[in-house]
């Protein structure tokens, strides 16, 4: 944990899987937003070597409700409740089902589904009670889509879809947000949670035919933007992908 003095009178962003990546990046722009940040990650060391100030470092995995309630605890003790959520944390075990570790499938679902839900329920009942609040869940352009190799995968995205919709009605009375981000193919280190060879190979054809898709920081510019919208406002959902994308 960075024990710098807080300075800032913004309030406390949390963002989980906030080592690398998209996650990463998202924890850079909030920061210089001037945001203090709460950051989750498996990886505690891949979060200090980011730098950042007034940033409270937990290794926490998304799966794990008591790490994450202490994580929040350890960032609210110290930079006052947590305003903005980015669920950010994910896996893309590509493969068809059928040939898919069925253990794969649970790790995508525990990681991708009940981690997003963890760090909901652990959350929302605060904004509610202070009517204010928001919640950004990152989900993938696959959650819209349906791609070959993105059997479970996108099972797991097109149920972040339909439980931020859910989510968003039921707090709408409360005056907090939820939004869905859909990013398409990013520059981030998701490739490496790709195991299956044929499924590799279809999503890297695709990632180098548009140079790599886009850099994971228009992804974060596009959630600090939504984020600073008036409260009044809600962007229910944002899909940014490559020109290139077409699909």
């Amino acid at each position: 944990m960075n024990e710098a003095t807080p300075t800032q009178a913004k309030p406390l962003v949390m963002i989980t899987g906030a080592s690398a990546g998209i996650g990463a990046e998202i924890a850079r722009t909030f920061s210089e937003a001037g945001h203090p940040l709460l950051l989750l990650a498996r990886r505690r060391e891949k979060l200090l070597e980011l730098g950042l100030p007034d940033a409270v470092c937990c290794e926490a995995d998304v799966r794990d409700r008591a790490a994450i309630a202490a994580a929040i605890a350890e960032g609210e003790a110290r930079f006052g409740p947590v305003d903005l959520l980015v669920n950010n944390a994910g896996i893309s075990r590509l493969a068809r089902l059928d040939d898919q570790d069925p253990e794969e499938w649970r790790e995508l679902i525990d990681i991708n589904v009940t981690g997003v839900l963890n760090c909901m329920h652990a959350l929302l009942p605060k904004m509610k009670a202070r009517r204010h609040g928001t919640i950004v869940n990152i989900s993938s352009i696959a959650g819209r889509k349906v791609y070959p190799f993105h059997d479970v995968y996108g099972g797991t995205k097109h149920f972040v879809h339909a439980v931020s919709e859910g989510a968003r009605g039921a707090a709408a009375e409360h005056n907090v947000r939820v939004m869905t981000v859909s990013p398409g193919i990013t520059k981030s280190e998701i490739d490496k949670t790709i195991t299956d060879p044929a499924a590799f190979a279809v999503w890297s054809a695709d990632r180098d035919r548009m140079e790599g898709g886009i850099d994971a920081g228009h992804v974060a510019r596009t959630i600090l933007f939504a984020y600073q919208l008036p409260q009044s406002v809600n962007l229910h959902e944002m899909t940014i992908t490559a020109t290139a994308q077409a699909y």
